[in-house]
């Protein structure tokens, strides 16, 4: 690329490096000497400020001055001389640091022509009532100063002063050691910024290959360089509109091929229908025959016994009871399936309620050589609605009544696992075949056909108890065992005080 992101930032950051180390080495070369200097009259002020707190001029030849000074002097390359006036006016040198001819002439010359500090204010950096401050040139040693002459508390007079040519020499070394380390870091930060903007830019070039595979649909095509950054999270993203776009295609073709298949199976529906009609009118016509052949029966009189028409009139009554019961099974499966019937949950004594289905079956049981074993006598506590688990259970006795052998039994269990209370129907007596396990819940499903005519089972009733378990959000379920059958429904346990 002409312009390519991984140059333009080696520049940029090469550049903005080399702009400011040439600031620094710039402000080196115009304020260091003059940093240096202020911080030299800073130090002589403070100096200054140490030995005006003497007030007997005695104390300046004592040995503790000379130590206390002689550590400030080795510290900051300072020379001090204090020059004492006695009575007849005449000055005398009581303290020097050093030995220095030239310096002891100079605050004797101060002295005898001193007058406010002097006339000449040339190169006066700082001028109080007590001291001045200033820059002069020593032509003695040809050397640059900054000398400090003034008078203390103690009615002495002072003179310091500091080479500047020490801080000259520092400051020229400084600046050289400044433009070496100038140097170096041009170089450094310009192979350092080459480094980091090609390590920036790899996985953007990575994600421009990537974009233009996945504009030929190429989903396959994966970001790799990974990181924590913007990058790595937009090549995350990148990753995850390939998955999603792929997903998204995939599940187009999954529904043009649901849609197909739903066009296919339209006509299987009305199939479904025709046979759910013709169920119904199956169930419904033998009662309806019997009905109207023994009412017709009746009306021309064929049997002028009594003991005649009240068996017509106990058939035509079994067979209308027969109708009703399964119209109200198909009305209360309807208003299940549809959410029409308002659940109302409830907690109840699930013990107490088994219990009553087990007496009310006991009649029939007793009537088919079948015994109903229920040992469960603590109170059990579950949250549903009551009478519709009471016709779960109902259904699932009298299909049991129904399928078990002669002689045989049926157990009704409650187990209880965690929060969940599981009931169970047991009876001996032929297994449902493995196909037909899951079709059991079905409309009209009747694994044997000629038994289910025996006992005039209409195929709803554990339509209902599916219909039931589901408007609760609650499983049920049927498996084979050793022996026989067992249909279970699980309820949300609840403890007694709650």
């Amino acid at each position: 690329m002409k312009y390519s992101i991984k140059t333009q930032l080696a520049l940029s950051f090469a550049s903005l490096i080399a702009v400011i180390l040439g600031l620094n080495l710039l402000m080196n070369n115009l304020l260091l000497e003059k940093f240096y200097i202020l911080q030299k009259q800073t130090d002589m002020i403070e100096i200054y400020n140490e030995i005006n707190q003497i007030e007997d001029w005695a104390d300046y030849q004592s040995d503790e001055f000379e130590e206390n000074f002689r550590s400030v002097s080795d510290a900051n390359n300072v020379e001090l001389n204090i020059l004492w006036v006695d009575r007849e006016g005449n000055g005398l040198i009581i303290y020097q640091s050093r030995d220095n001819v030239v310096m002891r002439g100079r605050i004797e010359g101060y002295f005898r022509g001193f007058q406010g500090f002097g006339e000449d204010s040339q190169d006066v950096l700082t001028k109080t009532d007590n001291y001045i401050i200033r820059k002069f040139r020593d032509s003695a040693d040809a050397t640059d100063y900054l000398e400090a002459w003034g008078k203390l508390q103690s009615g002495c007079y002072f003179l310091m002063r500091i080479p500047i040519q020490s801080i000259r020499e520092n400051v020229k070394i400084s600046n050289q050691f400044t433009q070496y380390i100038i140097l170096a870091g041009i170089l450094l930060s310009t192979f350092f910024v080459w480094w980091i903007s090609k390590k920036i830019t790899a996985p953007i070039q990575e994600l421009t290959a990537l974009s233009r595979r996945m504009a030929n649909l190429e989903f396959d095509a994966k970001y790799t360089s990974g990181g924590k950054n913007e990058i790595g999270e937009l090549g995350r993203n990148f990753n995850q509109m390939s998955e999603t776009l792929e997903r998204t295609i995939a599940e187009l073709k999954t529904a043009n091929n649901e849609l197909k298949r739903d066009i296919e199976q339209k006509t299987q529906i009305d199939e479904m229908r025709k046979e759910f009609l013709s169920n119904v009118s199956h169930e419904l016509k033998t009662p309806i025959a019997l009905i109207q052949g023994y009412a017709e029966g009746l009306k021309e009189c064929i049997n002028d016994d009594a003991q005649s028409r009240d068996f017509y009139c106990d058939v035509i009554m079994d067979e209308s009871a027969k109708m009703n019961t399964m119209v109200k099974k198909l009305l209360t499966l309807n208003q299940l399936e549809f959410g029409n019937d308002v659940v109302d949950m409830k907690r109840f004594n699930l013990t107490e309620l088994l219990c009553g289905t087990v007496q009310s079956a006991g009649i029939l049981a007793a009537q088919k050589n079948v015994t109903i074993h229920f040992e469960e006598t603590e109170p059990l506590y579950v949250w549903g609605d009551e009478f519709k688990i009471e016709e779960v259970v109902m259904n699932y006795v009298s299909n049991a009544l129904n399928h078990v052998y002669e002689n045989g039994h049926i157990d009704v269990t409650v187990e209880r696992t965690g929060d969940k209370v599981r009931v169970s129907v047991f009876n001996t007596g032929a297994p449902i075949p493995e196909n037909d396990l899951d079709k059991v819940w079905i409309k009209f499903y009747k694994v044997d056909k000629a038994r289910t005519r025996e006992y005039g089972g209409s195929g709803i009733g554990l339509s209902i108890v599916k219909a039931i378990m589901e408007s609760m959000h609650q499983e049920c379920g049927v498996y084979n065992c050793k022996d026989g059958v067992c249909f279970w429904f699980e309820l949300d346990g609840s403890s007694k005080g709650e």
